[in-house]
C-alpha cells in the first residue's frame, strides 16, 4: 500500500462523509438563518427558539434522504471491502 492509495481512500471517506452530512447540515443552516431573521424582525431574543425547528428539519431530511444515504454507504463499503485484497497485495 503506497501513499497514493492511502490518499485515495482518505479522499473517498471525506467525500462520502460530505455526501451523507451535507443535506442535513444545509437544512439545519437554512432553518437557523430563517429563524434568526424572524427573531431579528420580531425582536424576540430567545436563544433556544432555533433548536426545535432545526431538529425537525434534520429529522425530515434524514427520513426523506435515508434510502439515498444508505445506497451511498453501501457503495462505499462494497468498494472499500472489495478492493482491500488488491491494496494488501501491493
Amino acid at each position: 500500500m503506497n501513499e497514493e492509495m492511502i490518499i485515495s481512500i482518505g479522499w473517498e471517506a471525506i467525500k462520502t462523509t460530505m455526501y451523507l452530512a451535507g443535506p442535513m447540515l444545509i437544512a439545519a443552516m437554512s432553518i437557523g438563518i430563517l429563524v434568526s431573521v424572524l427573531q431579528a424582525i420580531t425582536q424576540i431574543n430567545e436563544a433556544t427558539l432555533t433548536f426545535i425547528p432545526k431538529i425537525i428539519a434534520v429529522v425530515v431530511v434524514l427520513v426523506i434522504m435515508a434510502p439515498w444515504m444508505l445506497e451511498i454507504i453501501q457503495n462505499y463499503a462494497i468498494d472499500l471491502i472489495g478492493n482491500a485484497g488488491e491494496w494488501v497485495k501491493q
